[in-house]
């Protein structure tokens, strides 16, 4: 038998660190010992067999131990959550959720559990969602303009440099010993000369 730990994480490191440390604190207070980590960067829409936790379950036995940090990190939607809790039902495998100090097997009570937590974290969801939406009206109708800003520009990276690089210009360099001197790429250099209608010698 074997104890798995899945970890649905984002490039944040302090993420990975917060799910372990609690997946840790679990595993001492209910006795799971040598815990496999299995880490998998991706985003929440992908589905789970897509994701690495497909491949985990399909190498599990009856008698492992699965441990994820919340239910929302088993999936994004009460469906998915269900369809992983179910086959881990039928292949024997024991489920534990550290931050909600569960522990789910194939029994009717485990089946009811897993929807409620399943629902409580698809309307977590939606509320963060809506508050988002909300918050973007609101701001769109105070007039505050969201998004990047429409047209060129009007002030430039190169704009603070720009007395040195007509100086150099003047000094008779060129476009990569100008950029070089003004720590900066020839083609962003080129395409600020155009921009400001500074002649450039090649």
């Amino acid at each position: 038998m074997s104890n798995y730990a899945y970890l649905r994480v984002s490039t944040d490191s302090q993420d990975v660190a917060n799910q372990k440390h609690g997946i840790y604190d679990y595993a001492n207070r209910v006795g799971l010992s040598s815990l496999v980590f299995v880490e998998d960067v991706v985003t929440g829409q992908k589905k789970w067999h897509e994701r690495k936790l497909g491949q985990l379950l399909a190498g599990t036995e009856d008698g492992d131990t699965l441990v994820f940090a919340e239910v929302s990190r088993i999936a994004r939607s009460t469906l998915q959550v269900l369809e992983v809790l179910e086959l881990c039902m039928e292949k024997g495998v024991n489920v534990h959720i550290a931050k909600q100090n569960m522990q789910l097997d194939g029994s009717m009570q485990a089946r009811i559990t897993a929807t409620v937590l399943g629902l409580a974290a698809e309307i977590e969801r939606e509320f963060i969602s809506m508050r988002t939406r909300e918050a973007l009206a609101a701001r769109k109708r105070d007039g505050v303009i969201l998004g990047r800003p429409k047209g060129p520009a009007n002030t430039l990276k190169l704009d603070s440099r720009r007395e040195q690089i007509e100086k150099y210009l003047g000094m008779g360099l060129g476009i990569r010993a100008t950029a070089k001197l003004i720590d900066a790429a020839p083609s962003t250099l080129s395409d600020y000369a155009r921009r400001r209608g500074i002649r450039l010698k090649q």
